[in-house]
């Protein structure tokens, strides 16, 4: 006999009779040794019976939800798939969870031209109107994805896959961060806990059990399927025990914005909420057209501001950060210091909340870009222990864990916390020498007062960092180093500047020269960090104010967070500049920023503090 193909599900109309005989037929089976997980240091270990994927129940369903998004009168249904050992329909087998969802598993709009905001345009202006592509949807029922089973299945476990709401076969609308995107995977795990129906059909009344889970389960995903692990935990819905997000999106604001300043998320010039909207919009046809009135060109257009970029309420109800109250579901964050897409403020902001909470929760960070799991045996002894109960110890090991530069990701090093105990914030002071590099010094005593930099998008940051001469940013650079600097946390800027127009783009980045310019550079060569912000948000970053031209303003910003060493031979370096061509809007250039020395200020997180610098910055 072979199980391959989708298997009846079982319903909820049996009979006393057919119980019973189920009750003798499993007893038996027990009594003759039933497949089961098996544990080896901790780890969920594959299980021969386990493996053979001819052999696997495969089957789709829907849930329904208690939320009506797309506005048609009816609950909307979340399509959800499953893979599941044979033993679980035979041998009266229950098992925990994986859960995966996606808005992504049916399909996306093609990358056509007009799909992203044009970048060009006056800071303050609306910008012009771009295309709308349609997506063309892939429908593979009853399997919405193969992703995680062949991992996890032998190892004990059931996978499951749902589409976010509308997207495939999921009925309702996508809202790009909105309640329904948290309540849909909480109404798939109220399934899978037996606390919420599930139908054979979209539209039927013919009901399914998930009577081979345990109730408990695990959510993992990386970028947007990292987000809606962390969107059902704040729920804080029964069942979901633990989450491993990979590089997750936890505010939209942060990742459209910076410091009220409109900026692009990495590698997609251009793109904001309303592109990533129709990106996904993979749903009914026949709704598309209720739904982008309602929610893209209505609810988004109002509440995006690209025009401004201040925080406001539609922003702040689209950030996780402020619904993880309920939360509980134990925490491993994962992410990558140099992710220029999901930036690393994202889990970093998520994980410190949750430490303060008293969530179980452990950090992994690697060195390179956008995604990247931790080490599978990390995320195996998680799942071991929150979903199977296996006391492996997990909760004393390392809270902290970091892909050293030039280690494997499966060789993190362990830390007590990020940012580093042992690292203590140390204050830079600028010493000008425009248009040439200028200093970073321990002491206040500038001989130029300010310096202008005059803004031009047609030179992106690696040029002008790279630069002897230029008008068109400033740099200061530390002596140069005769031992390794270790950098852990968040630097941060105070700045006072003045501009000769009413909005600018402001951007800052931290690099270490001299440059690498070979094609197999590092990653962590050049740039260490970086920061944007819009000086019209100095004091408020929910109302920005125009600039007066001439008079200065002083505001202090983050840049992202990082944990980096910097090797000696090497100069740090605080690079300031405008429009910053890979991330921001390109008004036309010329506008002048001056930026007043002696009431600017870097602040930089180094283990060992201003001894561990000095010491570097000495001659031998």
């Amino acid at each position: 006999m072979t199980y391959n193909k989708p298997q009846p599900v079982r319903k909820k109309a049996f009979g006393i009779a057919f119980y019973l005989l189920l009750l003798l037929a499993t007893k038996q089976v027990f009594a003759q040794g039933t497949a089961a997980p098996i544990f080896k240091n901790g780890e969920a270990q594959e299980v021969k019976a386990f493996k053979d994927p001819g052999k696997w129940i495969r089957h789709d369903l829907w849930v329904e939800t208690d939320f009506d998004s797309d506005a048609d009168g009816k609950m909307d249904r979340m399509h959800v798939d499953v893979t599941r050992p044979y033993q679980t329909e035979y041998e009266g087998l229950k098992l925990p969870v994986i859960y995966i969802s996606s808005p992504y598993f049916t399909g996306v709009a093609p990358n056509v031209p007009g799909l992203f905001w044009d970048v060009k345009h006056e800071l303050g202006n609306p910008p012009k109107e771009r295309s709308h592509p349609e997506v063309k949807t892939i429908y593979k029922r009853p399997h919405i994805s193969d992703s995680h089973i062949r991992e996890w299945v032998p190892r004990g476990y059931i996978v499951v896959h749902s589409s976010s709401p509308g997207t495939g076969l999921s009925q309702g609308v996508p809202t790009v961060g909105g309640e329904n995107e948290s309540l849909a995977p909480k109404a798939v795990i109220e399934w899978l806990c037996g606390r919420r129906d599930g139908y054979t059909s979209i539209d039927g009344n013919e009901k399914v059990d998930a009577f081979w889970s345990t109730g408990k389960v695990g959510m993992t995903g990386t970028s947007y399927n990292g987000t809606i692990p962390l969107a059902a935990a704040t729920t804080g819905v029964e069942g979901l025990e633990a989450i491993i997000p990979i590089a997750p999106n936890t505010s939209y604001y942060h990742y459209y914005r910076s410091n009220g300043l409109v900026r692009s998320p990495g590698g997609y010039l251009g793109e904001d909420i309303d592109v990533l909207y129709d990106f996904i919009h993979s749903g009914d046809t026949a709704m598309r057209a209720r739904n982008n009135a309602r929610i893209r060109d209505k609810e988004m257009r109002k509440g995006m501001d690209r025009e401004y970029g201040d925080l406001n309420d539609f922003w702040f109800a689209k950030d996780y950060l402020h619904q993880m109250e309920p939360m509980k579901a134990a925490l491993l964050m994962s992410h990558g210091f140099n992710d220029w897409n999901v930036m690393p403020e994202h889990s970093n902001r998520i994980y410190q909340k949750a430490v303060d909470m008293g969530i179980p929760s452990q950090l992994y960070y690697h060195q390179d870009g956008h995604g990247g799991p931790p080490p599978f045996s990390m995320m195996n002894r998680w799942f071991t222990r929150y979903l199977h109960r296996i006391e492996n110890g997990v909760e004393n090991d390392a809270k902290v864990w970091i892909v050293r530069e030039n280690d494997p990701h499966e060789k993190p090093t362990p830390y007590e916390a990020f940012p580093n105990p042992a690292a203590s914030e140390v204050k830079l002071y600028l010493n000008g020498n425009a248009p040439g590099r200028g200093s970073l010094a321990f002491v206040n005593n500038n001989s130029q007062k300010t310096e202008t930099l005059e803004d031009n998008y047609s030179f992106d940051g690696a040029t002008l960092a790279q630069a002897e001469l230029t008008n068109h940013r400033l740099i200061y650079l530390t002596p140069e180093l005769k031992e390794d600097i270790h950098l852990s946390g968040t630097a941060e800027i105070s700045i006072k500047l003045s501009s000769n127009k009413p909005a600018a783009n402001l951007s800052v980045w931290l690099v270490s020269l001299p440059w690498n310019t070979d094609k197999n550079a590092k990653i962590t060569d050049n740039i260490i960090t970086r920061g944007w912000a819009d000086p019209q948000n100095h004091s408020s970053e929910r109302k920005g104010k125009p600039l007066k031209p001439g008079k200065f303003y002083s505001m202090s910003f983050p840049l992202q967070p990082d944990d980096q060493i910097i090797p000696k031979g090497q100069k740090i370096a605080l690079m300031i500049f405008s429009s910053d061509k890979e991330f921001t809007v390109w008004p036309k250039p010329g506008t002048k920023i001056t930026v007043d020395l002696e009431s600017t200020v870097l602040k930089l997180p180094v283990v060992g503090g201003l001894k561990a610098l000095e010491s570097s910055f000495s001659q031998p």
